[in-house]
């Protein structure tokens, strides 16, 4: 017997006008107005930089400035790069490339929405009929059910951060949810059309950061029809034709690429190494991260998850149990075996968890769906309060021990009122209240009313963060002022620069200070970048005596990283 009895006034949607504005209050704050942050954000934003104003060779051999990047595809650049071409001269550089940030969670969001709209209307998917009627209609079911999943979705903790960033994930993570969509579409209507663009999606997908994890979907794909029992021999015919697709997506950019070997290099051998040691079974390190990580990466959307997995236990041969959890048990698998396991690795789980949970949210107890209400309510108005009082303390220096600790962290910081920020922080603080004052006043009896809270909460606290602290963050993940410092003492004329420096630092060098490194043909430079360690010796450097020091420097925040200008002595004959 199916776990649900639903009326159909729970089925009620969200508003549009309230869901589009929810999606856009997560999305925009922490794309405008803020600068590349140190590690993978600025290095990919660099490679998209590097494609923008160079020539045709560096779309082919994703880079910056001179240093190849091996370890991803080259779409994620090439969508930042073409909104650099498009919108660079109007918005900037920066926000040029995050435009393709804002249409790939756009993506995500619509593929997660699509996803679960058609597993919910299906007829083995749809509540228990009640004895005097009232229940829901299929299409409204469906609708409420992926209204609820995208809640869940944006209410994730671990793509909250990584969904603003200039990097592979987020697009890797949206086109997985597109992948699962066009997965569903195929399993309810078999055909080499359905087929063709899932392989599509799989091809992007490989695009973006590598085949082994399309690879994986598509033998996820086929053990989903193995559950269903569908045919085996026209399964494998549909799925050796996706794979036909997708790899001829993937030769758009790898056959240019063997052939004119940009630069001399190889980029698809790089690649393909790359691709190959994601493979290497790694220990126990995938399992410690999963465990460790997991817990919070994937709150609220793992309970929910872990609920419908047991409520639909019976019915464990139905499409939205299978599909999604089949999923999941792939994305785990990925990660468990990865040698060297990152948070950005979970975020393939979080589509098809979104999904899950959604359907758990059906069957949970109306006590449980008050306690996660209440633990959202508490933890989340408290956390907004801190940050508050953290901002009152910072400007005013009462109370004395939150101001001591902020400044502490940020030494040479002065904080400056942003009247505008601040506007934007007291609304989004008092639409809070009202939402909360809603749900607990009103108690609605609609299916995502245990969700709103814990999505509406996160999406507050985001926007204190890139408001309030925005210039904070800035300050302390941003290599901007320091390059600036190095490139005011660079000397006229210099066109070459060696360095040892990460790919975060030559991109905002190379960016921010307009510093001329020395690319592929490894000349001999005049001037030398160099970046080492202050306090651990194992990683001081010191150049040869044929290297004059122009300048030291380091960003205020870190007590350890130092970067020193060299330029080479002039000898002088006899």
């Amino acid at each position: 017997m199916k776990p649900v009895r639903l009326p159909a006034a729970a089925t009620r949607t969200l508003p549009r006008w309230a869901f589009f504005a929810l999606g856009l209050l997560y999305i925009l704050p922490g794309l405008i107005g803020r600068e590349p942050w140190k590690n993978d954000d600025a290095a990919s934003f660099g490679v998209m930089w590097t494609m923008a104003h160079g020539a045709w060779q560096d779309w082919l051999w994703p880079n910056i400035a001179g240093l190849s990047v091996t370890d991803e595809g080259p779409l994620a650049f090439w969508l930042g790069a073409l909104g650099i071409k498009l919108f660079g001269w109007a918005i900037g550089d920066v926000l040029g490339a995050r435009v393709a940030t804002l249409g790939v969670f756009l993506l995500g969001v619509m593929a997660v929405w699509y996803a679960t709209f058609n597993l919910g209307r299906r007829p083995e998917a749809q509540p228990l009929r009640l004895a005097f009627g009232g229940q829901p209609e299929p299409d409204d079911f469906g609708r409420t059910l992926a209204d609820a999943a995208v809640l869940i979705y944006l209410g994730c903790l671990g793509l909250l951060v990584h969904s603003h960033e200039t990097t592979a994930e987020p697009l890797q993570v949206s086109l997985l949810a597109l992948t699962l969509y066009r997965s569903v579409r195929y399993m309810e209507l078999p055909s080499l059309r359905n087929a063709a663009l899932a392989g599509l999606a799989l091809g992007l997908l490989t695009l973006t950061r590598g085949w082994v994890v399309p690879a994986a979907l598509v033998v996820a794909l086929f053990a989903c029809t193995r559950f269903l029992a569908m045919p085996a021999a026209r399964s494998l015919r549909d799925l050796a034709f996706a794979v036909a697709v997708a790899a001829g997506v993937t030769a758009v950019w790898a056959v240019p690429a063997l052939l004119a070997r940009p630069y001399g290099q190889a980029p698809l051998a790089a690649w393909m190494a790359w691709n190959e040691a994601q493979l290497t079974v790694g220990g126990f390190e995938g399992l410690r991260t999963f465990l460790r990580v997991g817990v919070w990466f994937f709150w609220p959307a793992w309970p929910f998850a872990a609920w419908a997995v047991w409520a639909w236990r019976r019915q464990s041969n139905l499409l939205h149990i299978v599909v999604p959890t089949t999923f999941v048990t792939v994305a785990t698998l990925l990660v468990l075996i990865n040698p060297a396991p990152e948070q950005g690795h979970l975020l393939m789980l979080l589509p098809p968890l979104a999904i899950m949970a959604a359907f758990g949210l059906l069957t949970m107890k109306r006590g449980a769906i008050n306690a996660i209400d209440w633990f959202s309510v508490m933890v989340l108005t408290l956390c907004a309060a801190v940050l508050w009082i953290f901002y009152y303390a910072q400007l005013t220096g009462w109370p004395a021990k939150p101001a001591h600790n902020v400044l502490k962290l940020l030494p040479g910081f002065t904080p400056e009122v942003s009247w505008l920020s601040l506007l934007v922080g007291l609304c989004a603080s008092a639409g809070w209240f009202v939402l909360v004052h809603w749900r607990l006043s009103r108690r609605p009896a609609v299916l995502w009313r245990a969700v709103v809270l814990s999505s509406g909460g996160l999406i507050l606290i985001w926007i204190l963060l890139m408001t309030l602290f925005l210039p904070h963050v800035n300050y302390s993940k941003s290599y901007a002022s320091v390059a600036r410092e190095a490139a005011a003492v660079l000397p006229p004329g210099t066109d070459c620069v060696q360095s040892n420096v990460t790919p975060a630092q030559r991109a905002s060098f190379a960016f921010f200070g307009k510093m001329p490194f020395n690319g592929v043909e490894q000349r001999r430079c005049e001037v030398m970048l160099l970046q080492d360690s202050i306090k651990s010796r194992a990683y001081q450097q010191q150049p040869g005596a044929e290297w004059e020091q122009l300048w030291e420097g380091r960003r205020a925040s870190d007590r350890s990283e130092r970067f020193r200008l060299f330029k080479r002595r002039t000898v002088h004959a006899n």
